[in-house]
């Protein structure tokens, strides 16, 4: 199968303070992403922003565990909008101070580069999905057991993610994935606001499909850019290529 490029943006920084790994949430780092695109008004502009879909994922930080002062760490962003790389690379200034979380941290560096792969992925943050979103219920291997809906879900919502960027009516007539091996389900705490939330993910040591039609290169790589499942902006569902 045909390879295709995959873009990433590596932001490496380091704390300037001792910080417990659990202080900075999902939403911190949202935030700080938010804020780079924050306007005069203080309103934020997102290239293909709209209010289900803001069309940007990033990773758990890495390496995992508490901060520790001047310790690099690492956070990966994807798009499928090259116009928002693109700005989140240039509005980045290593020489200012940012925060993440109650954290003052430095900005190592910021670099793009990319990925040749077939669509094969790791996971490199928990997906999650909805069993009854009016419930606010997230699906669970432990409770619901079953697989058909995880997979239906990840279908329905990959392919109207991609119909709204792309102002298409693209439909997917085979099984969005064929290769599995799971990890684990996780809980993930969150907070904002001083309210807690609770998050209900999975994780996977392969996901994806050893074969695909050329002619679904754009949707796979589409997936690849914005993310697995649901709250891909909150950092959900971040896919790294598995790499031969």
């Amino acid at each position: 199968m045909e390879k295709v490029i995959i873009v990433r943006l590596l932001i490496k920084f380091h704390p300037k303070w001792n910080y417990a790994d659990g202080r900075v949430t999902k939403h911190d780092v949202q935030g700080f992403i938010y804020n780079l695109f924050r306007t005069q008004n203080g309103k934020v502009s997102l290239k293909h922003d709209t209010k289900q879909f803001k069309f940007f994922c990033f990773n758990d930080i890495y390496p995992i565990g508490d901060f520790k002062k001047n310790e690099d760490k690492n956070l990966l962003v994807s798009s499928p909008s090259k116009t928002f790389i693109n700005a989140l690379e240039y509005n980045l200034n290593i020489q200012r101070g940012y925060h993440l979380g109650g954290c003052p941290i430095a900005i190592r560096s910021v670099k793009k580069f990319e990925l040749q792969n077939k669509f094969l992925f790791t996971t490199g943050s928990p997906i999650v999905l909805y069993k009854d979103s009016k419930k606010n219920e997230y699906f669970s291997f432990k409770k619901h057991r079953d697989f058909e809906f995880f997979l239906r879900r990840l279908k329905e919502n990959a392919v109207k993610k991609y119909n709204i960027f792309f102002n298409e009516s693209f439909q997917l007539k085979q099984q969005i994935f064929s290769d599995f091996e799971f990890r684990k389900e996780v809980i993930i705490h969150n907070s904002k606001c001083d309210k807690s939330f609770i998050h209900i993910g999975s994780t996977w040591r392969k996901i994806g499909n050893e074969s695909t039609d050329k002619s679904l290169n754009k949707f796979f790589k589409f997936i690849m850019d914005t993310g697995l499942g649901e709250k891909n902006s909150m950092g959900f569902g971040f896919l790294n290529p598995i790499r031969e």
